[in-house]
């Protein structure tokens, strides 16, 4: 399933960030940033984001490495669907010293309903489970690493 990442790279939601944010908060307006300048969600989305990460915890770590941001797919903050990537060159901690709440590979959801939202996540999780994908991942450092990475799993997925 690399045609997610290469649906990240066609629709210009691919972040290869140098600056590393001071917290968690500045990660997500970081990581939100791609889907607010695809029209995909408003600027406010991401304090909703926010507000329930301050609500419910950091429940949008799905496993240590991996984020997951998203808020209610009935926000009228949520414009269209769509998944962005953001890679970050360290962990950004959700819960200081806590390695299972922390990632620096942020998939940032918008779903403009659940259906929507239920597939964003499939997608999201059978990219996730190939073998060595976080591992390559987790290796880029500029863009031209990602369009290598997206182009050898597209290779692997065609044959």
């Amino acid at each position: 399933m690399s045609t997610m990442l290469k649906y990240f790279y066609d629709n210009n939601l691919v972040r290869i960030e140098k600056q590393q944010p001071k917290d968690w908060r500045q990660a997500l307006n970081q990581s939100t940033q791609s889907l607010i300048d695809a029209n995909l969600v408003t600027k406010d989305y991401v304090n909703e984001i926010i507000q329930n990460v301050v609500s419910y915890g950091p429940y949008i770590v799905i496993q240590p490495g991996i984020v997951m941001p998203h808020a209610l797919s009935t926000s009228p903050n949520v414009l269209g669907t769509g998944i962005s990537f953001t890679k970050f060159n360290q962990p950004v901690y959700f819960d200081e010293g806590n390695y299972e709440k922390q990632g620096n590979l942020f998939f940032t959801l918008a779903a403009k309903d659940e259906t929507q939202h239920l597939e964003n996540i499939q997608k999201l999780m059978s990219l996730l489970m190939r073998d060595g994908v976080i591992e390559s991942l987790q290796s880029i450092n500029t863009e031209e690493d990602y369009i290598r990475i997206m182009n050898s799993l597209e290779q692997i997925s065609t044959t």
